[in-house]
């Protein structure tokens, strides 16, 4: 699959949630691997879990991050204030995005300069990302989780809505895309102030500047999940996931080996990233879901901090590997963010999706059209009595374990990261002895 590639140095940013970074640890792995001098730069969070993996790590700003853990942000999580009450919370915390970008816009090009990168591979989320690379005449490749950029006729971008509209699939990535636009003003101070680029005129593309050479946008999905569409342009690859192992090195504490060993498999139940306004509710329509149910547990405490005695039949644990979990379960329940969802597929056990916001209701939708997974639950209609009867779904229905079976064998016969290697190593320039100069 590889082809020979001179030793380079690429520079990854990613921004977000624990789902948003690893996949990324993963393909820097593998680059490194192959001799590439790799670092990875995202929120300061999640720098010890990336240098204990092995990865050169720099760090971004945390305070978007921290956003998610305000009242506000639990708001437009959760929606358990109504549409108006997230509208306002939206308006509110778009008031503090705009100098919380401009620092992680600083914090990406500081790492760049340092780095002195061959090339770039970048989340959307770091829209300064494709900017950066310009001004330092580097090629870029994207990297996605989801369907959001490239527009097709196929399917919309995950998480909204399928509607039987004509058109509709393909003017929702428009859409999409011009709710970037909303960055140019802020993006433009940037490349003048910082890059000392040229701003970006109306019409012109915050995601893909015209002076950027984005080379190939990867999608980091099975194409067994989602078959590539006929009508997508070559340079947009689906690869298979970015999947980071690492269940050989860890080690369970005492209290969770001694949990999985004394009865039938538990079902997992977490909502990773996902904070709440109410963690004590949350926590007790969890439990009774599973006791209603009859099926042991365990929890996962996750951003929501979800914590309580809950007696012998269900363990509440802090953050574990999925990929040496889920396989363990009997079914996993989860809010269907895009990393998470891949692990649950891969784990060859049918799960629940209890979709919050964003690309998860996608998600939700793929694992019922995939046969591997029971009713979802969305997060705001979530009751005790819902989630019971869906976990019962997942942990009895022959047909759900079948396909769920099948999915996980085929998703372990591809390397998505190799095949994402592979396409980086096509885009790295000849690397020489006198490397280009970078600003300073």
């Amino acid at each position: 699959m590889y082809r020979m590639a001179l030793k380079s140095k690429v520079l990854i940013l990613t921004y977000g949630t624990r789902g948003d970074v690893e996949p990324f640890i993963a393909l820097a792995q593998g680059l490194s691997a192959r001799g590439h001098e790799v670092t990875l730069c995202t929120a300061a969070r999640f720098g010890p879990w990336i240098e204990d993996l092995g990865v050169p790590f720099m760090p971004m700003s945390d305070a978007s991050l921290d956003l998610m853990d305000t009242p506000d942000g639990k708001r437009m999580l959760e929606g358990a204030s109504g549409r108006l009450g997230r509208i306002a919370a939206a308006v509110r915390l778009a008031r503090k995005s705009g100098p919380i970008n401009a620092v992680l816009n600083r914090d990406a090009w500081l790492a760049a300069r340092q780095c002195a990168p061959d090339l770039i591979v970048f989340h959307p989320k770091v829209m300064a990302a494709p900017h950066i690379a310009e001004a330092l005449r580097v090629p870029a490749i994207m990297g996605l989780l989801q369907p959001m950029i490239v527009p097709t006729a196929a399917f919309p971008p995950t998480g909204l809505p399928e509607l039987p509209i004509p058109f509709y699939n393909r003017l929702a990535y428009r859409l999409v895309r011009a709710s970037y636009a909303a960055f140019r003003k802020s993006m433009n101070s940037f490349r003048t102030e910082d890059l000392g680029l040229a701003p970006l005129s109306r019409g012109q593309d915050v995601l893909r500047p015209p002076g950027a050479d984005i080379t190939k946008i990867l999608h980091a999905i099975s194409p067994h999940v989602l078959p590539r569409p006929e009508d997508w342009p070559s340079s947009a690859i689906i690869t298979g996931y970015w999947f980071l192992d690492t269940a050989d090195r860890y080690a369970p504490p005492d209290d969770l080996a001694h949990f999985l060993a004394s009865g039938p498999p538990p079902v997992y139940v977490g909502f990773g990233s996902m904070v709440s306004e109410d963690a004590r509710s949350l926590l007790q329509v969890t439990t009774e879901a599973l006791n209603e149910a009859g099926a042991r547990g365990v929890i996962g405490s996750g951003w929501a901090g979800l914590q309580a005695d809950t007696g012998e039949d269900i363990l509440i644990i802090p953050p574990v590997p999925h990929e040496w979990l889920f396989p363990k379960m009997a079914a996993v329940v989860h809010h269907g963010g895009a990393g998470t969802t891949a692990q649950g597929f891969r784990a060859g056990v049918p799960c629940v999706i209890c979709p919050f916001i964003g690309d998860q209701p996608g998600w939700a939708r793929k694992a019922v059209a995939l046969g591997v997974g029971a009713t979802p639950v969305p997060r705001r209609a979530l009751t005790a009595h819902r989630l019971a009867q869906s976990i019962r779904m997942a942990m009895t229905d022959p047909d759900l374990r079948r396909n769920a079976e099948i999915l996980a064998r085929d998703l372990h016969e591809e390397d998505g990261v190799a095949r994402a290697v592979a396409e980086i190593e096509e885009c790295l320039p000849a690397a020489d002895a006198d490397r280009r100069s970078f600003p300073a």
